[in-house]
């Protein structure tokens, strides 16, 4: 597998394969550094709001899939992943892009038998304010077969400001 050098930072979606926990801390560090980077671009576009580091930039904006799936990795909530067959291997979060353009939808998922869905709604919450702290619009829903998700969407003034 390439590292972050070969290929660029991609935050985990869910949709990964299993990483090996000797690459546990050069993750975490590339993570963080990610994050911070993310909150200075915030810093610095947002200068007009009062609190520039709480609203999504527009960079986010764009970017929502990636965006939200950093806010969660850097926020140390687990995602999900999968074997190289395709079959998932471990509970956690799932982030793709939503119904409507701008929006995603994060899922907690996992293999049979691993008690992601009488974990969603407690690990969905912990998500939702996760992503809410730094500004982002989360609603908790109930789905096909009563799986919870949620919708998450940058504030309505953003997404009008980047043409949304």
């Amino acid at each position: 597998m390439p590292d972050a050098e070969e290929t660029g930072f991609e935050p985990a979606t869910g949709d990964g394969p299993v990483l090996p926990e000797s690459a546990a801390a050069a993750r975490a560090a590339a993570v963080a550094t990610a994050h911070g980077g993310l909150l200075q671009i915030r810093r610095l576009t947002n200068s007009e709001h009062p609190a520039p580091e709480s609203v999504p930039a527009a960079w986010e904006v764009l970017r929502p899939v990636r965006a939200v799936s950093l806010a969660l990795e850097a926020a140390g909530v687990r995602p999900s992943a999968v074997h190289a067959s395709g079959l998932r291997a471990s509970a956690g979060y799932l982030v793709h892009a939503g119904s409507a353009p701008g929006t995603v939808r994060v899922e907690w998922v996992g293999p049979a038998g691993s008690g992601a869905s009488q974990d969603e709604e407690g690990a969905l919450t912990r998500c939702a304010g996760v992503l809410r702290r730094l500004g982002w619009t989360a609603l908790l829903y109930r789905g096909p077969r009563r799986r919870r998700f949620l919708e998450v969407e940058p504030p309505s003034g953003l997404r009008r400001a980047t043409g949304r």
